[in-house]
C-alpha cells in the first residue's frame, strides 16, 4: 500500500506501525510522487493526507481517480461536514480526521479493503447451490467442499436438476433429458434419487437437497443457510462398569442366599 504524507516523522511512524502489521508499505511526500507511484506500481490501498505541499488534497484526489480505482482513504485535519462530504464525492473510500491512531487506521483499512474485494464468483459453468457444487464440464460433484462419487446416471440426474434450482421437474422430462427416453418406468427414477439422496446425507422423509412432489415432480432446492443436518439420534450405551460391578454384587448376593449349604 501507498502513504502520502509529507511529514517525516508522521510518515515514519505510519510505515512502522503498518509494516508491524504485515503490510508492504511504499511511501512518499509529494502528490506528483503518489500519481508516478500509482501509475508505475499496483497497490492495495492509497492513504492519501490533504496537506500537501504542492498540490491541493482535494486536486490530488481527482487526479489519483483519474489513473486508478484504488481505495482510497485521506487524512485530513479538517472536521467540516461539507469538505467531509465533497471528498467522498470526489472518490474517497473514507476518511480519517487528524489525528488518528495507528489502531484506527489499520480497522479503516481492512474495512474498505474487505468492501473493494470482489464477491466470490463460481468458475463458469459451475452450478451451485447452498453448498453444493456441480461442475458439468469435469464431471465433477461436491458438497459442503467434499468430493462425491457418483455414478454416470446420478450425476446427470443431479446436474440437471441443479440447472434448474428451485423448478419442479416433471418426471416425464428426466426421463427424457437424462435417460434420453420419451416414456419408462417411475421405479428407474425413484431408485437413482434414493442413492442420490443416501450420497447427499439425506432421505426421502427428511430432504435437504432434493424434493419430491407427489404426482409431479422432482425439484432441487439448498436448504436454508441456517439449517443443519438432521443429527442421528443417540446409540444406547453399555451399562457403565459401576453398573455392572453392582449387578454382579447383586447377582452374588442372590446366589448365596437360595443357594443351599453344602457340609
Amino acid at each position: 500500500m501507498l502513504v502520502v504524507e509529507d511529514d517525516p516523522f508522521v510518515r515514519s511512524a505510519l510505515i512502522r506501525h503498518l509494516s508491524e502489521a504485515a503490510h508492504a508499505v511504499r511511501s512518499v511526500g509529494t502528490a506528483l510522487e503518489a500519481l508516478r507511484e500509482v501509475a508505475q506500481h499496483e497497490v492495495d490501498l492509497v492513504v492519501l493526507d490533504l496537506g500537501l505541499p504542492d498540490l491541493g488534497g482535494a486536486e490530488a484526489l481527482r487526479m489519483l481517480r483519474g489513473l486508478t480505482n484504488v481505495p482510497v482513504i485521506v487524512a485530513t485535519a479538517c472536521e467540516d461536514e461539507a469538505e467531509v462530504v465533497r471528498l467522498l464525492n470526489d472518490g474517497a473510500d473514507d476518511y480519517l480526521v487528524k489525528p488518528f491512531s495507528a489502531v484506527h487506521l489499520l480497522a479503516r483499512m481492512t474495512a474498505v479493503l474487505r468492501r473493494s474485494r470482489p464477491a466470490r464468483e463460481e468458475p463458469a459453468g459451475v452450478l451451485a447451490a447452498g453448498g453444493l457444487r456441480v461442475d458439468p464440464l469435469r464431471r465433477r460433484a461436491e458438497l459442503d467442499g467434499v468430493e462425491l462419487e457418483l455414478t454416470r446416471r446420478e450425476f446427470d440426474l443431479l446436474a440437471f436438476l441443479a440447472s434448474r434450482p428451485g423448478v419442479v421437474v416433471p418426471r416425464r422430462e428426466l426421463l427424457a433429458e437424462v435417460w434420453q427416453q420419451s416414456y419408462g418406468d417411475n421405479q428407474t427414477i425413484d431408485v437413482h434419487l434414493s442413492w442420490l439422496r443416501r450420497k447427499l446425507g439425506e432421505t426421502a422423509a427428511a430432504p435437504r437437497y432434493l424434493h419430491t412432489l407427489r404426482g409431479v415432480g422432482v425439484k432441487l432446492d439448498p436448504p436454508p443457510a441456517h439449517a443443519r443436518p438432521p443429527v442421528p439420534p443417540p446409540r444406547l450405551s453399555a451399562p457403565q462398569s459401576s453398573d455392572r460391578r453392582h449387578s454382579a454384587s447383586y447377582s452374588s448376593k442372590t446366589a448365596r442366599r437360595w443357594c443351599p449349604i453344602r457340609r
